[in-house]
């Protein structure tokens, strides 16, 4: 993550945490929505363990694949403890978000014979679930952090980005010159090297996860080895892409 990225994200952190009072004078629920998008391997699924580290806080890992009915749904999302973060990864891929315009539309193509079959078959929806979100859940918990994650923030349904609801959205994105720096400090201990200014020209280039130069990186100890192979497997890339453009 980008420092700058990650110290506004540190300062909305620590005014949530210490914002009780304010949140009580200005009449809302004691709670933080925010959404993380981005390629997969960005690192979503690591800034929620490092958020719930920092704040000291459980998460609540909601499977909607697996909550067979709004009834479950308000028997989880009640279940929950203050200082806690409801995390629920990959929206775009559980069918919750398909299923709540997939509703909209069946209502409006299909009328009543279709909304008595959806009685008959009950499941959870994206309005459900905003729904609880939105009333029960906010008027009895306090100091809760909820945090959708998603591949395709695109595909989302506009009713869950609106203000209120995710009110922080982050961008997840490829690896920067300054994150590789941050990483081949930490995974090489190194400030400096003669490969690292080729290296960053073909970031420019070439999109790569945090995840892929990760592991590139840990190939082994010696800067020189492992810093070659991360030329070598980002030429690679380029190559791919080159030939991927010229087909198109």
């Amino acid at each position: 993550m980008e420092p700058e990225l990650k110290n506004t994200l540190i300062r909305d952190l620590d005014a949530f945490s210490n914002g009780k009072d304010f949140f009580k004078t200005v009449g809302r629920a004691w709670k933080r929505g925010y959404l993380l998008y981005g390629p997969p391997g960005t690192g979503k699924s690591s800034l929620v363990a490092a958020i719930a580290n920092f704040m000291n806080y459980s998460i609540y890992d909601l499977q909607i694949q697996s909550v067979k009915d709004d009834a479950m749904l308000r028997q989880i999302l009640t279940s929950t403890e203050n200082r806690s973060i409801l995390l629920i990864e990959d929206l775009d891929c559980s069918g919750a978000d398909t299923t709540c315009r997939k509703e909209n539309k069946d209502e409006t193509e299909y009328g009543e014979n279709q909304n008595k079959k959806k009685k008959k078959d009950p499941k959870v929806t994206l309005s459900g679930l905003l729904n609880f979100v939105d009333g029960l859940w906010s008027s009895c918990v306090e100091e809760r952090i909820i945090i959708f994650t998603t591949n395709h923030k695109e595909k989302l349904d506009p009713a869950l980005l609106r203000p209120g609801r995710m009110d922080v959205h982050i961008l997840m994105d490829y690896c920067t010159p300054i994150v590789f720096k941050k990483l081949a400090a930490l995974y090489l201990e190194i400030e400096e090297h003669e490969l690292f200014d080729p290296i960053e020209k073909m970031f420019l280039e070439v999109k790569a996860t945090p995840a892929e130069i990760t592991e590139k990186l840990m190939v082994s100890k010696d800067p020189d080895v492992t810093l070659k192979g991360l030329v070598e497997f980002l030429e690679s890339k380029k190559m791919t892409k080159e030939s991927v453009d010229s087909e198109i």
